[in-house]
């Protein structure tokens, strides 16, 4: 038995489905103690958008340390995030025509969400969320009672209340608008108007589901008809995942709320933000605080990720390689089985084993050998039955291109 197993935690995950120790990592690949190499389809669960070690981003922030740069500040001013707050500010929101204040959460995505939904409650007097079915926002109280899994839910111990979780547009049979707004205006629905709209406009735990441009447009003007905060939770499918920065600028929408984490900081350094209308920010002083809020390493490493990002085209690369894995899915994927399903955009895919499995647990089969044959790669979805295709953006074409070719390998071994 080893260290892991005899004194880390039963609550270890991921560590069972890679039961290697790894020892180093470079741009998409990764590395174990016996020296075999792997290419990195996770992706730490979209928390290395730019790759292991970018070197770009890596100088920036060892030339920080060099330096004797503040390392904690808690949300004091800091030479560090002031260059990143004007960075995002001239490259992301004013191109954008976007007026957000930023708020410097707690170092994970979870905690942005708490911040969100504390301040849509405290702006409109209102306490209940609606949210999506297949929804993930977090692991902590609040997140979780938005988070609609069965399993990470009872894991709180205790009743989750108010939210009100509405069927996702994509597996309704009817108009999901229509249902909102109906729910909203019968007096007899027996739900109250909500405080705030909770929604990723990828749902990546829940099996790389994407909502429609149109139904995000038509959200949006429900929300505005009936005053309800819309949170747009882009911690996992934000950063340039989707092609834009935001995942949710293909339909030209803006929402009142916008949570970050993972890949803002361009590094796998623990950040989290929450952009918000200024209208909305009136939190009195340390209501929602936190000692580790404005980890100062990871803005240095945020800003380098966006200079890096407009420096080297990454937005062209990232549409460049999504083609190649969406014409790699269609043409030699699908026509192994006609049961396959195919979801996704931009650099997150996802392969649908729902229909084509039957009793058998195919996707973690396809999985397993995957990871045998030197791919990391991560399941999603309804009983882990999708496998989740969502590699670095900066990935080298012959490296994606033999990552799905192993996941091709893999599926006709077992179908």
């Amino acid at each position: 038995m080893n260290i892991f197993e005899r004194i880390e935690s039963n609550v270890r995950s991921y560590s069972r489905s890679f039961p290697v120790v790894f020892t180093k990592a470079k741009m998409s690949k990764m590395y174990d103690e016996a020296g075999n190499e792997y290419i990195d389809f996770f992706d730490g669960a979209g928390a290395l958008n730019y790759g292991h070690n970018n070197d770009f981003i890596k100088s920036r922030i060892l030339t920080y340390l060099e330096n004797d740069g503040i390392s904690h500040a808690l949300d004091m001013f800091t030479e560090a995030k002031g260059d990143f707050f004007a960075c995002f500010e001239e490259k992301i929101l004013k191109p954008r025509g976007m007026d957000y204040k930023i708020m410097s959460c707690a170092p994970t995505g979870t905690n942005a969400v708490e911040a969100a939904l504390k301040l849509a409650r405290k702006n409109t007097g209102r306490s209940g969320v609606f949210a999506f079915t297949g929804s993930f926002h977090g692991m902590t109280l609040g997140s979780l009672s938005v988070t609609s899994g069965k399993t990470v839910r009872k894991g709180a111990g205790e009743p989750l209340t108010g939210t009100t979780f509405i069927p996702h547009p994509n597996s309704f049979p009817g108009d999901c608008i229509a249902y909102i707004e109906n729910i909203i205006t019968d007096e007899y629905s027996g739900v109250d108007k909500p405080a705030a709209i909770i929604l990723e406009t990828v749902q990546a735990e829940g099996g790389v589901i994407v909502m429609e441009e149109q139904f995000l447009r038509d959200l949006r003007a429900l929300c505005d008809r009936h005053g309800i905060l819309m949170i747009v939770d882009d911690i996992q499918v934000g950063c340039g995942r989707t092609g834009k920065f935001f995942s949710f600028e293909r339909a030209g929408i803006i929402p009142d709320m916008v949570t970050l984490s993972k890949s803002i900081s361009g590094y796998g350094l623990p950040m989290s933000l929450l952009l918000l209308r200024p209208q909305l920010d009136i939190f009195n002083p340390g209501e929602h605080n936190g000692t580790f809020r404005g980890n100062q390493l990871a803005f240095v490493g945020a800003q380098a990720a966006l200079e890096y990002r407009e420096q080297f085209g990454l937005e062209a690369k990232t549409m460049e390689n999504a083609a190649i894995i969406n014409d790699f899915i269609e043409n030699r994927i699908l026509p192994i089985n006609d049961q396959l399903r195919h979801r996704g955009i931009g650099m997150i895919h996802g392969v649908d084993f729902r229909y084509a499995q039957g009793d058998k647990d195919i996707a973690g089969m396809v999985a397993h050998e995957c990871f045998a044959n030197g791919l990391i790669i991560e399941r999603a979805g309804t009983n882990d039955c999708v496998v989740k295709i969502m590699p670095a953006l900066t990935i080298e074409k012959d490296e994606l291109i033999k990552g799905l070719e192993i996941i091709e390998k893999a599926i006709k071994k077992f179908i």
